[in-house]
């Protein structure tokens, strides 16, 4: 149900982990939860994020929601198509709907995330 090769947050989020970058965006969980995306806040390339704070805000008709950062580092690319179009978070999360890229500042703490079999078991968890 979730893909694989990904790493998953308790937050929603996913990153798919290339070398030392992190392609980071919300989960199909997050966007059907949060509803319509209407507006997405990113962070400026250049800035620093350190894991499990907030980096960005998503706004969707129901509620305005932070996203956590999965990892440590500097941001160095920002989806810039979800200005004019958010609704790409809802179509097409896992594509082109990706929020940023973070450059790692430690690689080891993508391992600390979850993989799909344990994602798809907290979102079962929670739906109970």
């Amino acid at each position: 149900m979730y893909p694989e090769g990904l790493k998953y947050t308790e937050q929603h989020e996913w990153a798919r982990i290339s070398g030392n970058r992190a392609v980071v965006g919300i989960t199909d969980y997050a966007q059907k939860e949060l509803g319509d995306v209407v507006f997405v806040e990113l962070p400026a390339v250049g800035t620093t994020v350190s894991r499990h704070d907030s980096m960005a805000v998503v706004e969707s008709v129901k509620a305005v929601s932070d996203v956590y950062a999965p990892v440590s580092g500097t941001v160095v690319e920002v989806n810039r198509a979800l200005e004019e179009n958010p609704e790409l978070i809802n179509q097409d999360p896992y594509g082109d709907g990706w929020l940023v890229v973070v450059e790692m500042a430690d690689p080891a703490e993508a391992g600390e995330l979850m993989d799909a079999e344990e994602y798809q078991q907290l979102v079962e968890e929670e739906g109970e």
